[in-house]
């Protein structure tokens, strides 16, 4: 019986695998037999159970220097994914790791390397070149249970990508809407939290030419009747060792892109519900947007907070400071949270509610409930940041608020430095650390309208504007100087002006760079993109424009574009259709423009993945 089982495991993974050069011969019994298809072992397809277009071509007993792994473009228009594997990486994976293959299709892997057999006396090195045929399996999403699709966008190539470009790869993170599995557990004694925002995720990298290239397996990680494993995959970044992090709900892990665990950890205890961010500093320290598990109000009451707190963390996951914004801000500043569509207020997303707006009355503290709600004061969801950056200069932090339209560094003693937003309805205490706007001769700007109203607020209008509903407020080192910094932002535009226009037609987002001089506390419009684009290219939640350093250019993705009339987008009549785009710094040329079209699931953000810093 184990002679025809070993046959058939030899038999199917010849089906799937094969080589170019002859198979290794072993005995019928012994030590000897590892299933070759090669010059050394087997081919173990999703080595580690969460990324399956990933596969380790094991090292058979041998020792294996100098590797090279080249996964073959598809067709004649298809991109290499090409890198060296550092001989310690070859020994943590136990062979010589195979990252980027496309999905339901027969790859051709070149690798090569130094193969080095202990003989009688000494070593024997042998320089190998070889070619597999790898099939790799289809990508395979959640089923939603209905008649729609629950399947990842197709990308199609609007603008083909520059030789500056063209080897980036992308990994994109969508989010359902409200599942059926979802919300099983809420959070209560003490009232309020975010844990009800829990939906299904959807993470897969592609490549210039829109073809996949690598997927997470997320039924690993999402069970909605475990406390572990509730709540969105987000906020992903590359460490500086290559490998990549991410929060979701009360965890947050560490995976390199093989799918190898690092680490999954539990929040501290006096944090809760991870969302949207999380990032590496250069110190090497962790910086993730938390809320605080149980808060004593100045009214008494205690209450579970919700994204309003900024703790950094040590790799080990202790906790080396917080930053309390319900304390270090105003939460009950309600001009933006009254003038703001709750028909998209970021994921709770209400298509009956379109166009509607809160009244006074209803932000009244004692009768609104405590939770995920738009609202003002500590327990509501009045401050809704979504990034948090460290800023090496000063070792300080900028966060992006949501609800309240503000850009805000804040100092490491829990200081305000300077807000960049409307001055509307802040109160006096907050006026020192309000920017003044000018332009690019120093001359101050004049806004109307309590300062809400610029002269770039119109779609038919330049000049300057704040960014409203923000997404992701980065500092860009490279460009900054001394008191200048640079700050990139996605202006997803709702609330423009502190309004909602006339018309659904009225609204757009812009991709924008601000340059802020500290010591003079004005600021400046330097590059805005979106405008021009109108409501086809408007997101009216999530996004991300974020500055790449090694190519000198601006990655951006409007990550709900097509979702702007949210009643015509509930009939059907309208459909996502997220646009990401790399610029050439300082100007409005693209270097790459990629449609996502046919998914019914909302984009959140994009990120550049550098892989070859992953093996090394």
């Amino acid at each position: 019986m184990k002679k025809i089982l070993s046959s058939v495991l030899v038999a199917s993974m010849l089906l799937s695998v094969g080589v170019s050069t002859s198979l290794a011969a072993g005995g019928a019994s012994g030590p000897k037999s590892y299933n070759a298809v090669g010059k050394i072992g087997a081919v173990i397809m999703n080595p580690y159970g969460v990324a399956p277009l990933t596969a380790i071509i094991n090292d058979g007993g041998y020792a294996i220097k100098n590797a090279k792994v080249t996964v073959k473009g598809k067709g004649e228009k298809g991109i290499d994914i090409s890198y060296d594997v550092s001989d310690l990486n070859v020994l943590q994976h136990g062979g010589i790791p195979v990252f980027g293959l496309y999905p339901d299709f027969v790859n051709t892997v070149e690798v090569s390397y130094k193969r080095e057999n202990p003989v009688a006396g000494g070593i024997n090195s042998e320089d190998i070149k070889e070619t597999y045929q790898i099939y790799a399996p289809p990508v395979v999403t959640y089923g939603s249970g209905t008649a729609q699709k629950m399947a990842l966008p197709k990308a199609e190539v609007v603008v083909p990508a520059s030789k500056n470009v063209k080897n980036n790869l992308y990994l994109m993170n969508h989010l359902s809407s409200t599942m059926p599995n979802a919300s099983q557990v809420v959070w209560n004694l003490p009232a309020g939290g975010a844990l009800e925002w829990d939906y299904e995720s959807y993470v897969w990298m592609i490549d210039t030419n829109g073809d996949i290239r690598w997927q997470l397996d997320v039924s690993k990680f999402r069970d909605p009747y475990d406390i572990r494993k509730k709540g969105n995959l987000m906020g992903f970044d590359q460490t500086k060792d290559g490998n990549i992090m991410w929060g979701q709900g009360q965890t947050y892990k560490k995976y390199d892109l093989m799918g190898r665990k690092i680490f999954d950890r539990m929040l501290p205890r006096s944090y809760i519900d991870f969302s949207h961010h999380l990032e590496e500093t250069v110190k090497g320290t962790y910086l993730l947007r938390v809320a605080n598990s149980d808060l004593k109000r100045r009214d008494g009451k205690n209450v579970r907070t919700v994204r309003d707190v900024i703790v950094e963390l040590d790799k080990e996951g202790n906790v080396l400071d917080q930053w309390d914004l319900s304390a270090i801000l105003d939460p009950y500043r309600d001009n933006n949270i009254l003038a703001m569509d709750q028909g998209a207020v970021c994921l709770n997303i209400d298509a009956d509610k379109a166009g509607k707006t809160l009244s006074k009355e209803d932000l009244e503290d004692d009768s609104m409930p405590f939770g995920d709600v738009a609202g003002v004061g500590a327990g509501r969801n009045w401050a809704h940041v979504n990034s948090v950056n460290y800023d090496p200069h000063d070792d300080s932090i900028i966060i992006s608020s949501r609800h309240q339209s503000a850009v805000i560094k804040i100092t490491r003693d829990k200081k305000v430095k300077w807000i960049l937003g409307s001055p509307e309805g802040w109160s006096e205490e907050f006026h020192k650390y309000l920017l003044k706007p000018v332009d690019k001769n120093g001359k101050e700007i004049v806004c109307e309208a309590e300062g809400s109203k610029c002269p770039g607020y119109l779609s038919d209008k330049g000049g300057f504007d704040w960014s409203w509903t923000q997404h992701t407020a980065y500092v860009i080192p490279e460009k900054s100087k001394d008191h200048l910094r640079h700050v990139s932002t996605f202006d997803n535009g709702d609330s423009r002006g502190m309004e909602q226009p006339a018309l659904v037609t009225m609204k757009y987002s812009r991709a924008v760079e601000y340059v802020v001089d500290e010591k003079n506390m004005t600021v400046q419009q330097i590059w805005e993109f979106g405008k021009e684009r109108g409501l086809d290219w408007y997101s009216p939640i999530t996004s991300v424009t974020e500055y790449m350093p090694k190519t000198d250019t601006m990655m951006v993705y409007s990550a709900t574009a097509g979702m702007g009339d949210l009643v015509a987008f509930r009939a059907g009549t309208a459909q996502l259709t997220p646009y990401l785009h790399e610029f050439k710094y300082g100007t409005k040329e693209p270097e790459l423009e990629i449609k996502m079209v046919g998914g019914n699931i909302i984009g959140y953000r994009a990120l550049v993945i550098d892989y070859k810093d992953s093996f090394k």
